[in-house]
């Protein structure tokens, strides 16, 4: 008989925690999941308790391969074949009619489902083990930074469940795309990875939901309604011209530290040496937005961990990644992203 390696030992062992009803926090490639049997209301319902989530924010199921699709879901719109074939598994979440047998707490009440398989190896393997899908949103308590790290996890929870599975820091860093497939044309319910562009040559035309671009209007998806994604310190985010940016970060810093506040900021690497806070992180080259998403998230926390007060951002343009990144900032800084 072939030994088990510790990883899989864990992953059976957090295999059996799901089966008794239990919550285990796992790693995905964009960040730590907080997962329960997704097919148990109960669970589900341990799911909102733990998080402190508001009941009308619905979960995400997560699969491990295509064929458990078909027994959550009433119809799977012919471009979806297409879309799953190139993106999955990955950072893309598929919202579908759901099938009357899915919870209604992992619905919201509502009609529909969304569903995702993640491309880390012990998330598919924990699935697979169980043998029904997990719903799991990210494991943290509702409204903090989402956890990209094991011990951001234990951090928001420790003590309110039996195991978390330390898979390494998740590779990409923020959530995944949601794409609603449940009328024409397709619409991004939340931005993520995958932009308009890299959707479009499976989706055809994409569109924003309402939620996302109008004032006023209710957004549907995950993370989106309420406050989210932000640290005890206070967030203010500044995006524009180089130079007018840079300006407005070191008038910023002079008044906080006046105040007697204890300053953070996140910079991109080309600008880093160009402020004197009293702790300064580095967003990479803002050529690039790959590392600024990984990051992220790892940043707000260890500016809480350091002790900052106020932590001033310099902000992505919103094409590409930098929608995801920059919708993720407008939650962590309750909207307070300057234009210059």
């Amino acid at each position: 008989m072939k030994d088990l390696s510790s990883e899989e030992e864990s992953i059976l062992e957090a295999a059996e925690y799901l089966r008794k009803g239990e919550l285990v926090a796992f790693p995905t490639e964009t960040v730590y999941g907080l997962g329960g049997d997704g097919l148990s209301s109960e669970a589900c319902r341990k799911i909102f308790e733990t998080k402190g989530r508001p009941a009308d924010n619905p979960l995400i199921l997560h699969i491990s391969n295509i064929e458990e699709l078909s027994q959550l879901v009433k119809e799977i719109p012919d471009e979806a074949g297409k879309i799953m074939e190139h993106l999955w598994p990955g950072p893309l979440t598929l919202v579908f009619k759901a099938k009357d047998s899915i919870p209604k707490v992992v619905t919201a009440g509502g009609d529909t489902v969304a569903v995702r398989m993640p491309s880390h190896p012990i998330a598919l393997s924990l699935i697979e083990k169980l043998g029904k899908p997990i719903a799991a949103p990210s494991a943290n308590i509702s409204g903090r930074p989402s956890p990209t790290k094991a011990y951001d996890v234990y951090e928001d929870l420790k003590g309110k469940i039996p195991m978390i599975l330390d898979g390494g820091e998740s590779r990409i860093g923020i959530e995944s795309t949601v794409l609603d497939l449940t009328e024409k044309p397709f619409k991004i319910l939340r931005p993520g990875y995958f932009d308009q562009e890299d959707l479009r040559p499976y989706a055809g035309l994409v569109l924003f939901d309402p939620g996302l671009i109008q004032e006023g209007a209710v957004p549907k998806s995950p993370g989106q309604k309420y406050k989210h994604y932000a640290p005890k310190a206070e967030v203010y985010c500044y995006r524009g011209e180089k130079n007018a940016r840079v300006e407005r970060i070191r008038e910023k810093l002079l008044y906080w530290k006046k105040l007697g506040f204890r300053t953070g900021v996140l910079a991109f690497s080309e600008n880093f040496d160009l402020y004197s806070a009293d702790e300064r992180l580095s967003l990479g080259s803002e050529k690039s937005y790959i590392v600024m998403a990984h990051v992220l998230f790892q940043h707000l926390r260890e500016m809480d961990r350091r002790k900052v007060q106020i932590v001033l951002v310099e902000g992505a343009e919103e094409k590409g990644l930098g929608v995801g990144i920059m919708n993720r900032l407008r939650k962590s800084s309750k909207g307070r992203v300057e234009d210059l």
